[in-house]
């Protein structure tokens, strides 16, 4: 089981990288002018190969994290309601990869309407469901 946790902790902090950059690099393709159309292809080259590498990563990371919740039986039974909040975090997760996703479609469609600024602030929620998540896992408050 110690080698699944390992695993398991490894994949999701190698995850969260991502979640944390890609942002960064949408809050500078928003800042690039139309007529820095190298600078533009740089940033989206990197966002893809960073999209795609991060959804690899995020597989193993799930794929784990359920064979120590369904397998090993962490954080089943009564007086784990820790672990229904952490898996609400990480459908929360799920979805902000997804969405990160179609902002990178849209910013390579051409059409992004939104300022760095937003961005800035969009990349600040997966800091938030991280230390929720720690908290849950680590704490168990409840």
């Amino acid at each position: 089981m110690l080698w699944v946790k390992s695993f398991h902790i490894l994949f999701v902090a190698s995850w969260f990288a991502g979640l944390f950059y890609l942002p960064r690099i949408f809050v500078n393709l928003a800042m690039v002018p139309p007529e820095s159309v190298a600078e533009r292809q740089r940033l989206l080259l990197m966002a893809r190969k960073l999209m795609r590498f991060m959804t690899i990563l995020a597989v193993p990371a799930l794929v784990l994290g359920l064979w120590l919740w369904l397998g090993y039986g962490i954080g089943k039974g009564p007086g784990n309601g820790w672990m229904h909040a952490k898996l609400a975090i990480v459908v929360l997760l799920l979805g902000y990869h997804h969405a990160c996703g179609v902002m990178l479609r849209r910013f390579e469609a051409g059409i992004n309407r939104r300022s760095h600024v937003w961005y800035r602030w969009f990349n600040e929620a997966p800091v938030v469901m991280m230390l929720v998540a720690v908290v849950l896992v680590v704490v168990k408050p409840f």
